[in-house]
């Protein structure tokens, strides 16, 4: 923990929803929903209009419906999300070399390394103010919440308390008079069994956690989260902003519509994500030496299996022969609804000729069914010849239905058109160079 308030912790309020009702003016002020359009599709974000209604992220598309079933349900555009996540993180650059992107929508900034006179509760709080109106200048109107402390436990904790669109600012010295109050999964890692087993032992605030021994919380919890919850239930946080995030694994996973229980296509679909991990591996310089495989089975069941190799590789065919042999070892005979590829344990160097001759895959090629395309998800950007730009309101039964307005238009007018109406086209990003 330092002696000033000099991290601050940046999260764009619903981004994805917010991105979505900026760039489509009939859905301002109403609930929207990004994700959980298909049968199992979950929640990606939801906008402040939908969580009053109780939805959340996470949630399964069935339940959200059922709990806000006059919400906007949308695909998502993530060509827009990153276009807009640029901009922001761009703006906190400016402010600091020292910026650490969690996601899209979050960072941090240590502001030790920004330009300004000095640190004091006053000046991080102007730039703070400031950093938020620049936000909202470059993004068209998005807003974000800041939490400035003086570690990132602190920032990020602060960052939730006055949400959206607001800041708090705690000042050295007051940390511990935010935290006792709270509850105790407040702090990271404290999830739903960890908190009961803490309820158990009574401990159900911060404060309370703070009266117990580190040496009781390490046999209640284990070496490594008893002392971590130790230190951050006494607000001791050392960690640096780290503008470069050493990457610990690349994986490749997917969920499919129905449930795989063909095991040949199921090697097969293991085999395309281990050759796409290799590919990304490769793009990256990285290697490594561990290879999980993710297996979600159709009663939600998810099983994982590792295994480790004597030297790193970035080999597709290697990854995808030792994800096949992983499978092997699984009952999958009620179905699959997930799969999924990861290499971890990464190194910037490979062992050349890690298995001499076999360095090809020999395995038959499985012809793989694409799954069906979506031409019109809800949401998407599209272009008419003489209607202009809109989106996709919806579609289905053949015909495919149009709201035709942007970001800096007024709330346009709904038309409806054949599926393959040859004036509709899909909008799609240019490719980046």
């Amino acid at each position: 923990m330092r002696s000033t308030a000099s991290i601050l912790h940046l999260d764009l309020d619903a981004f994805f929803a917010a991105v979505e009702q900026r760039d489509k003016p009939s859905l301002r002020g109403k609930p929207v929903i990004v994700g959980g359009t298909g049968g199992r599709g979950v929640v990606s974000t939801a906008s402040y209009e939908a969580r009053e209604f109780g939805v959340g992220s996470a949630m399964s598309g069935r339940e959200a419906r059922a709990r806000c079933p006059h919400a906007a349900f949308l695909s998502g555009r993530f060509h827009a999300y990153r276009d807009t996540s640029k901009r922001v993180m761009q703006v906190l650059r400016e402010l600091s070399p020292l910026v650490e992107p969690l996601s899209l929508d979050e960072a941090f900034v240590d502001l030790a390394a920004a330009d300004l006179p000095d640190l004091e509760v006053a000046t991080v709080t102007a730039a703070g103010a400031e950093l938020r109106r620049r936000v909202q200048e470059v993004t068209g109107g998005l807003t974000a919440t800041v939490g400035i402390a003086s570690s990132k436990f602190l920032a990020k904790v602060a960052s939730e308390l006055d949400k959206p669109d607001g800041m708090t600012v705690v000042a050295p010295g007051t940390e511990l008079d935010l935290l006792r109050p709270m509850k105790v999964k407040v702090i990271p890692g404290v999830g739903p069994a960890t908190a009961e087993r803490l309820r158990r032992a009574g401990i159900h605030t911060v404060a309370d956690l703070e009266a117990v021994a580190e040496g009781e919380l390490v046999r209640l919890l284990g070496q490594a989260q008893g002392h971590g919850l130790w230190q951050l239930a006494r607000a001791q946080d050392s960690r640096p902003v780290v503008s470069e995030r050493e990457a610990k694994s690349i994986s490749v996973e997917g969920t499919y519509d129905s449930d795989l229980t063909d095991r040949k296509l199921m090697e097969g679909l293991l085999s395309r994500q281990a050759r796409e991990v290799g590919t990304r591996m490769r793009k990256n310089g990285f290697s490594g030496r561990t290879v999980t495989i993710k297996v979600r089975l159709y009663d939600f069941t998810t099983l994982n299996r590792s295994s480790t190799l004597t030297s790193p590789t970035d080999d597709g065919a290697t990854i995808a022969r030792i994800a096949r042999s992983l499978l092997a070892d699984l009952d999958t005979t009620g179905g699959v609804r997930l799969l999924g590829v990861g290499v971890s344990g990464l190194a910037d160097w490979v062992q050349e000729d890690l298995f001499g001759e076999t360095a090809e895959d020999e395995e038959a090629e499985v012809v793989l069914p694409e799954p069906p395309r979506r031409t019109w998800p809800p949401g998407a950007d599209v272009v008419h010849d003489e209607m202009g730009a809109g989106w996709v309101w919806g579609s289905g039964s053949g015909v495919v239905t149009v709201r035709f307005e942007t970001a800096d238009t007024p709330p346009g007018p709904v038309r409806s058109f054949r599926i393959d109406d040859p004036a509709l086209h899909r909008w799609e990003p240019p490719a980046e160079e």
